[in-house]
């Protein structure tokens, strides 16, 4: 199954008050495995960055300038998405900007059930705890202290970690770095993600008390019992 990994930065919140993508960011995911396969593109929004948004992700007016309009470059986020589910964390924000652009190029707009909402699932898996990138970094032990300010492939390298561990799969490391976040200008359509070590193992999910019952329930199958065998 082939998913991809998404995440935008924006000039603001509402497309329908003249607010534009500058930033989509994605990551290929095959049978819940990184491929190597990237998607990054910055657009020029064709207005003036507002300085609450400059804040949040640090792209100003100069450095936009010169980079593809949507209508350049939308065909081409088509083709790397194909029908593959889009996994974006708040996916109704993304998607309705995608979409807007996409509309405005006069291209194919996305089915918004192609797309897999991660801040529900995580809210489905913890009900009552918070559901931002970094609360959920915090709880699976996943490094984003490259995250300074947001950016849409640094995020989306995040996120699919994220995403692995909300549905129980591998967790590998898609080498984010500070340089990931930074080298703007030399950020070409792909990157290549390289597995490290966890810095710190997951703290165990049973109690001292469940791990000596189950021992003892061992205990009494005999020696043919699996949980004794060794692969």
């Amino acid at each position: 199954m082939r998913e991809i990994v998404l995440d935008t930065e924006t000039t603001g919140f509402e497309p329908s008050e003249g607010h534009r993508i500058v930033e989509i960011g994605a990551v290929e995911l095959f049978n819940h495995m990184p491929t190597g396969r990237t998607y990054h593109q910055y657009i020029n929004p064709e207005r003036p960055m507002p300085k609450e948004a400059f804040d949040v992700h640090g792209l100003g007016d100069d450095f936009l300038r010169d980079k593809p309009l949507f209508q350049h470059i939308g065909q081409a986020f088509l083709d790397f998405v194909g029908d593959a589910r889009l996994v974006i964390h708040n996916a109704a924000f993304d998607m309705k900007f995608l979409n807007f652009e996409l509309g405005r190029a006069k291209l194919r707009t996305l089915p918004f059930d192609q797309a897999l909402d991660t801040v529900g699932l995580a809210r489905k898996k913890f009900p009552g705890s918070p559901a931002s990138l970094d609360a959920l970094c915090r709880r699976f032990g996943v490094d984003n202290s490259a995250r300074e300010k947001h950016g849409a492939l640094l995020d989306s390298e995040i996120l699919a970690e994220v995403y692995l561990e909300l549905i129980g799969g591998r967790q590998p490391d898609f080498g984010l770095s500070t340089a990931a976040q930074n080298a703007r200008d030399d950020a070409g359509p792909a990157h290549v993600w390289r597995p490290r070590p966890r810095p710190a193992p997951l703290a165990p999910r049973i109690t001292e008390a469940e791990a000596a019952a189950h021992a003892a329930f061992v205990a009494k199958l005999g020696d043919g019992a699996i949980w004794l065998k060794r692969t």
